[in-house]
């Protein structure tokens, strides 16, 4: 699953980008908190009045750039040169599952420093006299966690003994939900025994008590910095896939601005909740990004309720330390493959947003998502499955299965592959076919390439939503941002663009004035427009056959002819060189010939044998007569068998008659060959080419341009050899 690692504790405070004017607000249908019983659903509209026809004017409040400030290349720097303790007595793949855990933990403790005494005083108090200490010892903490040790991480790292001993006690001081961090999901007990016995425990432990994490020291936007570097060096070194673990913060905070345009005043209207959910959350970077928007841009008081899962234990760990430190129940992040396990099986949401990993084959788990397959529409793939090679369009159905009736919006990042691998009745083609069929897909937006830290290929957001509003209905908006980057300073890894907040509020105006615009940047398409039908267009078979010596040595190779007695063939060859080599163009008259040849030497053939003698007697001869079939109708020649995609906005006929017959007179559509949905000649397929949308024909220079080039490249080489005296 792909790891969002870099979102680590992720900026509550931290600047995004509304789009907050210019465009009439959607209404939701309001989910009332359990808490206020007087609220009153509202019904749900989308834009009242029709948006402007021009956009650019908006005023909107853009994000600042995405720097990177010395705190966190301190911090980050500090927290590496530890992980240089353990080299020699750990491997260097192995360096990360004892850093992350221990900076999560100086983390944590960092978060409850002001606090630790207050937590004691009560632990101390009420021990004895309660049986669930969890709402006295979070109340005082203040925070959904506490640790009850009476030892702090300092404490630990400045006695000089018994550091493995003293640092169980802490772990198991911990707040069950914080403890299982450590004891389950990271394994880091046995980290602690490996650490303890190399005698590097204490080193280590001194190491982290010098780097400040305190969040009066490092942000969380800054200490989500911290682990994005630092897990990026961790797969560099190790030859691992940084872009398992982590997104992009830009491409995220575009994400999200995409998803709830439009929806501003919705999120204002008092007790509203909204859901937002991510199948591979990874460390909880776009779910952290997404509430912060709303928070900070749209409306403080919003309930938004982050759900999420993620299949890498270290990874869930992470992103269920994030939310406890921001006071999110973490309860709603599961463990497990979204795909297989689904941990909110009974759910639906009204946001989603992913970005599963590109290309990755989904064999092991084949047999279940085949099974689920065959429910059809009462499971989640009920479109049909991709090939085994690439699970992206998985997640996709899996994300659209959580759709609310009543609406429900999706922003998910893929490769260019789902866009147009798969030929017309292909799994891929199908689902394509299913979202496009039933008007999901509302824009898709190609993002500019080497955005990603383990990648370079080009990739695209797909924005689906079940309840367009009324002008964006029945169309795709095709947005090409794949110019709208800026070079970074210096690369990371793959990485070497970025999205800039001014680009990114470009690509969101662009996006939201996509139903009035069509531009270099924007096309706007019916949802048939890209629906098409494959055709299979027949040729006649024309053969001429010959009993020449050469053709008849052809039937040794026919297997049916093999297993003849040996007495038969002798008498068949014979029987064959009596015809002579003369060339007949009319099977019925060849046919009559052979068998009368076969009478006279006695020999009896069954059927797929007189077929072996045809077949190795013939030869394709466009001057013969047509091959007829037992009711007389032209037999198919297999090798001049071809494919027309017609169109869905053309009549197949009409077509037909334009594009094939004036050069293929004889050439007829196969019939028998029918879509399995509508039961018409060929099958349906779609496919979405949006490089061939935006292609822009550039001219070849002129000749005259190309020729005086040449002479004056040749004169000045005839000036450079006059001056060697050649």
């Amino acid at each position: 699953m792909r790891r969002n690692v870099g979102d680590f504790f992720a900026s509550r405070k931290g600047q995004l980008i509304p789009v907050t004017s210019g465009v009439p607000p959607r209404v939701w249908t309001s989910d009332c908190l359990a808490t206020s019983p007087t609220c009153a659903p509202v019904r749900r509209k989308r834009y009242a009045a029709p948006p402007p026809a021009k956009l650019y004017g908006i005023v909107t409040t853009v994000a600042p750039p995405l720097t990177r400030t010395a705190t966190i290349d301190n911090q980050s720097n500090l927290i590496w040169k530890i992980a240089d303790l353990l080299r020699g007595n750990f491997k260097q793949y192995e360096y990360a599952d004892v850093i992350l855990p221990l900076t999560v933990m100086r983390r944590l403790d960092s978060v409850l420093a002001p606090t630790h005494d207050q937590v004691q005083e009560r632990y101390l108090a009420f021990k004895d006299k309660l049986d669930n200490l969890d709402p006295v010892l979070t109340r005082a903490s203040g925070q959904k966690f506490y640790n009850t040790s009476r030892l702090t991480f300092t404490d630990i790292a400045a006695n000089t003994k018994d550091h493995a001993l003293n640092l169980r006690e802490y772990i198991q001081g911990f707040s069950p939900n914080v403890r299982e961090l450590f004891t389950e999901h990271f394994g880091f007990m046995t980290q602690v025994d490996r650490l303890d016995g190399a005698d590097l425990l204490y080193t280590v432990l001194q190491g982290f008590s010098t780097v400040d994490l305190s969040p009066a020291r490092v942000s969380n936007l800054e200490m989500g910095y911290v682990f994005e570097e630092l897990i990026r060096k961790f797969n560099e070194q190790s030859n691992e896939t940084a872009g398992e673990h982590f997104t992009p913060r830009e491409v995220i905070r575009l994400m999200v601005n995409i998803l709830f345009s439009g929806d501003e005043d919705a999120l204002r209207v008092p007790g509203t909740v909204r859901t937002v959910y991510d199948p591979t959350a990874g460390t909880g970077g776009m779910l952290s990004i997404a509430k912060e928007h709303v928070r900070e841009h749209i409306s403080p008081t919003a309930n938004i309720r982050l759900f999420g899962q993620e299949l890498n234990p270290k990874s869930y760990a992470v992103c269920k330390s994030d939310l406890l430190i921001v006071g999110e129940d973490e309860s709603h992040i599961r463990l497990g493959n979204s795909l297989t396990q689904d941990g909110h099986a009974e759910r639906q949401f009204d946001y989603m947003l992913s970005n599963p990993p590109f290309g990755v084959d989904w064999k092991n788990i084949q047999k279940a998502i085949d099974a689920e397959q065959e429910l059809g529409f009462d499971g989640r793939f009920g479109a049909g499955t991709p090939r085994v090679s690439d699970g992206s369009l998985l997640f996709l159905q899996h994300l659209i299965s959580k759709m609310k009736p009543e609406g429900s919006r999706i922003a998910i990042v893929l490769n260019g592959s789902p866009l147009f691998t798969g030929d017309a009745g292909s799994g891929e083609s199908e689902i394509r076919r299913w979202i496009l069929e039933n008007d999901l897909l509302d824009a898709l937006i190609a993002l500019p390439d080497q955005l990603f830290y383990n990648t370079g290929i080009s990739t695209y957001i797909w924005v689906l939503d079940n309840n367009k509003p009324e002008e964006r209905r029945g169309k795709v908006h095709l947005i090409n941002a794949a110019g709208l980057s800026r070079k970074m300073r210096k690369s990371l890894g793959d990485k070497r663009n970025e999205i800039s907040p001014e680009q990114i509020t470009e690509i969101v105006e662009l996006y939201r004035a996509a139903a009035q615009t069509d531009s270099s940047l924007v096309k706007v398409f019916d949802t048939t427009d890209f629906g098409y039908r494959k055709v299979t267009v027949e040729r006649p078979l024309r053969l001429n056959y010959q009993a020449s010596e050469e053709r008849i040595r052809r039937m040794n190779d026919k297997k049916p002819l093999q297993k003849l007695p040996r007495e038969t063939a002798a008498a068949l060859v014979e029987g064959l060189l009596s015809m002579g080599e003369e060339i007949h163009r009319d099977r019925k008259a060849f046919e009559l010939l052979l068998h009368g040849t076969l009478l006279k030497a006695r020999v009896k053939l069954k059927t797929p044998e007189l077929k072996a003698v045809l077949e190795a007697l013939s030869e394709r001869d466009d001057t013969a007569d047509i091959v007829l079939d037992k009711d007389g109708q032209p037999l198919p020649d297999p090798e001049l068998r071809d494919t027309e995609s017609v169109p869905l906005s053309e009549d197949v006929t009409t077509y037909f008659q334009r594009e094939v017959q004036p050069y293929a007179p004889d050439a007829w559509i196969n019939t028998d060959i029918r879509d399995h949905k509508d039961g018409l000649p060929g099958k349906v397929g779609y496919e979405i080419s949006f490089t061939r949308y935006f292609y822009t024909y550039t001219p070849p220079r002129p000749l005259e341009a190309i020729q005086q080039d040449i002479r004056t490249l040749e004169a000045e080489i005839m000036t450079l050899l006059k001056d060697l005296n050649v």
